[in-house]
């Protein structure tokens, strides 16, 4: 009987290991032969990329870069077998046309993207598709490109960087050594600017003490908590949403601050319309939604309603794209001007040529130029300014990698297929360093290949998909050069940037190109140029 009993402990021990031996060799031979077949990343047996990309999370754009280049442009992936994540990440300009414009409708941004976003977005026009984006759109557009709005912007702009920007930038030179994490000022100064334009309130970002407000820091941690929802499965974020665990229970608080503090001033302004008869002394874009007036083919006009809700999750998207994006482009910028010195000179000569054309031209004695204020048209005429911050933007876009998804199978022009509910993603960071696209000067920053004949000239905006592309190209764009602008020749006009010696500039994986560890720099007054 024992040894009946031993003989059947040996057959069932055997069989386990059998099994086992045989699962171990079918995985290595998968592994062997997506290693010898596939030319994009690895794609593990069960677990499909997401090993591949936590062993490179620390050179995540990089890597992609490499790998798209061995790949041709183009790959596969697919994620844990069970979540059912599965597409293409591509650089391709072609299949960038494709999507976002000859087959628009085919690839919007989806219910992946959308159930993310949608605690802090709610609908609004970053978070929408269909019918909702396109009334979003609309109505951006109108009021955006009015010359109300217009003039508003650039007034309060021009406030906030003279009135308190450049006051802040003296008071670091005069009382904290000159040093300062310029990243930060940056994103302190869009977020007042933004909110300003947006909503009408000045939050105080920008104040001598760098004071901590609640709002700001708390859309900052949502955005930057939303990105761990793109980073793990739905069956292990949702879960943690349902119980407030982890993460989520931090995004759910933050995500109630910002909604909180757009509501009160939706509410507040909403009782100020109904007090006033009117908001007729107010220029920025939440008073202009509540009286907005529909046009009808007659040209009459027709005031509509919008509800609470929708200012809100409109007004929220509008920051979010405005706060981010213009701050972090400032930043490498920065960086890369100063690392390249002959570039920071062309644009102090072609600030100080257009300061010298004014001098010519006017009769009254003009300040100093460390007290100029450059008007719209001086800023349009910097076209080397443009150039350099166009190419600061090539090279490290605000928005590295974006992602569409799949509303029903498709072939791109050449032959490569995607299927019903997969997802194409895009790398504009990895587009910049590719040959093909750009030349084999495209790692260099050079301004000088967006000017022709002393002229700025626009790239494709499929090669060059900064600025999205196709019917949702940003109705921002203009908004956010004039900003740039007006802030990167405020600041270079008065002072020397130098990176802090030592400082590491890395680019931080989120969904905005952060850098990791800030931007430490010292600044240094240059010489005045006296009155004339």
């Amino acid at each position: 009987m024992t040894n009946l009993l031993s003989f059947s402990a040996i057959l069932n021990l055997v069989g386990f290991w059998d099994v086992a031996i045989a699962l171990l060799g079918l995985f290595i031979i998968s592994c062997l032969l997506e290693r010898f077949t596939n030319n994009g990343p690895m794609l593990w047996p069960v677990l499909g990329i997401i090993p591949s990309v936590f062993l490179n999370v620390n050179s995540m754009y990089d890597w992609a870069t490499v790998v798209l280049i061995r790949a041709g442009g183009t790959f596969y992936f697919r994620g844990v077998w069970f979540g059912g994540a599965h597409g293409i990440i591509t650089i391709d300009p072609s299949k960038l046309e494709y999507m976002l414009k000859t087959r628009f409708n085919n690839f919007p941004k989806g219910q992946h993207y959308r159930e993310r976003f949608r605690d802090l977005l709610g609908d609004g026009i970053f978070n929408a598709d269909d019918q909702m984006w396109k009334e979003q759109r609309r109505v951006a557009t109108t009021e955006m490109h009015s010359s109300r709005f217009v003039e508003h912007s650039f007034l309060s702009m021009q406030v906030l960087v003279h009135e308190k920007l450049l006051k802040l930038m003296d008071d670091v030179v005069n009382s904290r050594n000159g040093v300062i994490d310029l990243q930060e000022v940056l994103l302190r100064f869009t977020f007042d600017n933004i909110c300003t334009a947006a909503l009408g309130v000045d939050p105080g970002c920008l104040a001598l003490d760098l004071p901590q407000i609640p709002f700001a820091k708390a859309f900052e941690e949502a955005t930057e908590l939303t990105l761990f929802r793109f980073m793990v499965p739905p069956f292990v974020w949702k879960p943690m949403k349902r119980f407030e665990m982890g993460y989520e229970k931090r995004l759910k608080e933050s995500v109630q601050i910002v909604h909180e503090f757009a509501e009160k001033a939706v509410t507040e302004r909403r009782n100020e319309l109904v007090r006033l008869g009117g908001l007729n002394d107010r220029s920025d874009l939440l008073s202009r939604l509540m009286e907005y007036t529909d046009q009808n083919p007659e040209g009459q006009g027709t005031q509509k309603r919008f509800s609470n809700k929708f200012l809100v999750d409109f007004c929220i998207s509008f920051i979010l794209a405005g706060r981010d994006t213009s701050s972090v482009a400032l930043a490498w910028f920065f960086w890369l001007v100063q690392k390249t010195p002959e570039v920071e000179n062309k644009i102090l000569k072609e600030m100080n040529e257009i300061l010298g054309q004014r001098r010519q031209c006017s009769n009254i004695k003009e300040p100093a130029d460390h007290d100029a204020i450059f008007t719209v048209e001086e800023l349009k005429n910097m076209v080397y300014l443009q150039a350099a911050l166009s190419e600061s933007l090539r090279l490290y876009p605000a928005v590295p990698i974006d992602i569409k998804e799949v509303v029903e199978d498709d072939v791109f022009p050449d032959g490569t297929v995607v299927k019903k509910g997969g997802r194409v993603l895009y790398s504009m960071f990895s587009m910049a360093r590719i040959e093909s696209i750009w030349g084999q000067d495209c790692l260099e920053f050079r301004p000088e290949r967006w000017i022709k004949d002393g002229v700025f000239v626009s790239e494709n905006q499929f090669k060059y998909p900064v600025f999205n592309g196709g019917p949702r190209l940003c109705v921002g764009k203009k908004f956010a050069y004039m900003q740039m602008k007006m802030v990167a020749a405020a600041i270079l006009l008065r002072y020397e940037v130098k990176v802090v010696e030592g400082h590491n500039v890395v680019p931080k994986l989120t969904t905005t190109l952060y850098m990791q560890n800030g931007l430490l720099v010292t600044l240094k007054p240059r010489l005045l140029t006296s009155t004339v």
